[in-house]
């Protein structure tokens, strides 16, 4: 009885033990944060934002590492909506006030 009296003293001072830091520690550098990457591709820097004026609609289009990923259409009069990439290969996705509808891509039958 005497040893489970001492076991459990023991777990109960021990969070006491592991509480007292070495008087000797010093501060880590800063960390800094990770790259940013695109599929996998590390991206450099900020990206390149070019302003079109087509008639009265004005067309931002934002590329990084010369490749374009998104269009930003203010039109003359309306919402501003978004045009992005859904991947390297895949067409433009409207994102806007009214969200684009989700069409299911899965095969069901194979002749």
């Amino acid at each position: 009885m005497q040893k489970l009296r001492f076991f459990y003293l023991l777990l109960w001072a021990l969070p006491t033990f592991a509480l007292a830091a070495p008087a000797n520690l010093e501060p880590l550098e800063e960390v800094p944060p990770p790259p940013k990457a695109l599929d996998g591709e590390v991206l450099e820097g900020e990206p390149q934002v070019t302003i079109r004026k087509k008639g009265a609609e004005t067309i931002e289009e934002y590329r990084i590492n010369g490749e374009l990923y998104m269009m930003k259409v203010t039109p003359e009069h309306g919402v501003p909506y978004y045009l992005h990439k859904e991947d390297q290969a895949g067409g433009w996705v409207n994102i806007g006030p009214n969200p684009p509808l989700s069409i299911p891509k899965w095969v069901l039958f194979r002749f």
